[in-house]
């Protein structure tokens, strides 16, 4: 939990809503963030946006923002109900909530299991389109022009994706969006043996989507880079690639996995601008501040083994994997942690 993510460097964290019980309440909220009192990583809940996430009536908005839900969505699962997102986007503009929807669209995805293309059929796999991303999106964005407010939109995964959101941009609606560590690195090529580790949603794309993300993270389109950090116990990982659970862990790989493919500049700034993002205040590197620092060396190569995770899931999608740099922890409320 908060101890890992101490270790693996991040001085704050979003917690997604999807536990047990669902986060979709005020109490919820309010007994999350009272049992991350006393870590030096601080955390900061995301409150479901509709009850028990299952899609069909709005959650308890205003009194989670005023408990301290710093935004709302289901986590992974797609919002169907046009209607229920376009109120939720007018509702929360009372209180500037902002509004968080995972794009895809769940008649088109159907039981596909890997990305729709030449690794799928090759392999036997159901093929999830990209199109259940891309038409989601673009329906998001059309409600979002109609009714105002903020959308983020988590982890997308498409080249087409990266251009419907820059378009928005250049139309100056409020959205932003994210993409996950292992979307900037891996490809579906990692499916070749079945690996369930690689079994994540969205699924893994092309190298073509692969390199326009990284284009969308250059260029700024994509807003933040998320560890989509994502714990799945073995019973359910290790079993038939159609039947496994996806998701991958992240967080203690994500430093050094990014750094195989972008400037250190560039991580940092993509990995801390989720503060931004969320309306979360920033700390400066300031006399008389608090201290909120994470300790690395950017240099060296290693590869990373089940030792280098600190997590009790091991279903790491960058097992095997050459990665750059080393995160040593943090120092931030008072507290060292390494």
């Amino acid at each position: 939990g908060l101890n890992v993510a101490a270790k693996s460097g991040f001085t704050a964290i979003a917690l997604q809503p999807n536990s047990y019980p669902i986060i979709d309440n005020q109490s919820q909220i309010n007994f999350v963030k009272s049992k991350a009192i006393g870590f030096a990583t601080e955390l900061f809940p995301i409150g479901a946006l509709t009850k028990g996430s299952e899609g069909k009536d709005m959650a308890e908005l205003f009194d989670m923002k005023n408990a301290g839900a710093i935004a709302f969505g289901d986590y992974n699962k797609s919002l169907d109900n046009s209607n229920l997102l376009k109120i939720a986007l007018q509702y929360v503009q009372d209180f500037d909530g902002l509004i968080i929807v995972f794009a895809q669209d769940s008649n088109i995805k159907g039981n596909g299991v890997a990305n729709e293309g030449i690794v799928s059929t090759k392999l036997g796999l159901k093929g999830i389109p990209n199109l259940a991303e891309e038409l989601q999106i673009a329906r998001n964005l059309f409600l979002l022009e109609y009714t105002g407010g903020k959308l983020h939109i988590p982890t997308i995964s498409t080249a087409k994706s990266v251009e419907l959101i820059k378009e928005a941009k250049a139309k100056r609606l409020n959205v932003t969006c994210s993409v996950s560590v292992h979307h900037l690195v891996l490809t579906d090529s990692t499916l070749e043996n079945f690996d369930t580790r690689f079994k994540v949603s969205p699924p893994l794309r092309t190298e073509i989507d692969r390199k326009a993300l990284l284009a969308g993270i250059l260029n700024n389109t994509i807003d933040m880079i998320t560890t989509d950090h994502n714990p799945i116990d073995i019973e359910h990982k290790k079993m038939e690639f159609d039947l496994a659970k996806s998701g991958t862990i992240g967080l203690e790989s994500a430093f050094g996995a990014l750094l195989s493919v972008l400037t250190l500049e560039k991580v940092i700034e993509k990995l801390t601008s989720g503060k931004s993002v969320f309306g979360i205040e920033k700390q400066s590197i300031a006399e008389g501040n608090k201290a909120n620092i994470s300790l690395f060396n950017p240099e060296g190569k290693s590869i990373f083994t089940k030792e280098n995770i600190l997590s009790k899931s091991k279903n790491s999608a960058f097992l095997g994997t050459e990665i750059k740099g080393k995160v040593y922890g943090i120092f931030n409320q008072g507290k060292l942690v390494i």
